[in-house]
């Protein structure tokens, strides 16, 4: 199952879908893909509208959210693994990892092997590697790459680190690796080369960047 959260993503949307139904197919796996938007006023939800009749409600469900988005999803998904992902196209799907370790989680980090960065001015750069690297300091997790938002989960394990997640937004990426390395999940990690977005624009600023800041601060405090 994967979970695909939306806001104005009415061009990358159809892009986003077929390429993982491409992926899935030649693979030979079973998929569904839960599309969650938040109320996007650029068309969005009509054009994931449009998608599940064209694959069918077995392969796309179009939801709208009550409450946070994955949590939500996550009622609806009848799959043993959930992705969850962006639906702008900066992440390239790969299946194997899991496999080769049998691992609780697979992240898709842009700081380890070849994985890399795509696109982004110096400014991005700059705060995607600060980031990460306070959290490496401050919380040790284990993990190199703690602020991106592709990965795979068994369904259990998504659902106890749920039940035990408090932050939203950017942190609450950052919370489920050190909540998974509390409980003694496994983490297997696979690089990826992460490209900005084709269409729109990143919902990235300030506010986003301060909020992330204190939950560091308060993960840091009560782990």
């Amino acid at each position: 199952s994967v979970l695909l959260p939306t806001y104005n993503e009415r061009d990358n949307l159809p892009l986003v879908v077929w390429l993982l139904a491409r992926t899935f197919s030649d693979s030979g796996i079973d998929f569904e893909i839960i599309i969650i938007d938040d109320g996007s006023p650029d068309g969005t939800q009509e054009v994931a509208q449009q998608l599940e009749k064209i694959y069918g409600s077995d392969k796309i469900l179009f939801l709208f959210p009550s409450g946070t988005a994955y949590i939500h999803g996550m009622k609806y998904a009848t799959g043993d693994f959930i992705v969850i992902m962006d639906a702008d196209l900066s992440h390239h799907v790969r299946l194997q990892k899991q496999k080769e370790g049998n691992f609780d989680i697979v992240s898709g980090t842009r700081y380890k092997g070849n994985g890399g960065v795509y696109g982004w001015d110096l400014k991005r750069k700059l705060i995607s590697r600060g980031a990460n690297f306070l959290t490496q300091v401050l919380l040790r997790p284990g993990a190199s790459d703690l602020t991106g938002s592709f990965r795979l989960y068994r369904k259990e394990v998504l659902q106890k680190l749920m039940e035990r997640c408090v932050s939203k937004g950017y942190v609450f990426q950052m919370e489920m690796i050190v909540r998974a390395r509390q409980l003694g999940f496994t983490v297997g990690e696979v690089p990826i080369s992460f490209v900005d977005r084709v269409y729109g624009e990143s919902k990235l600023g300030g506010n986003e960047i301060v909020s992330f800041l204190k939950g560091l601060l308060t993960l840091f405090a009560t782990t």
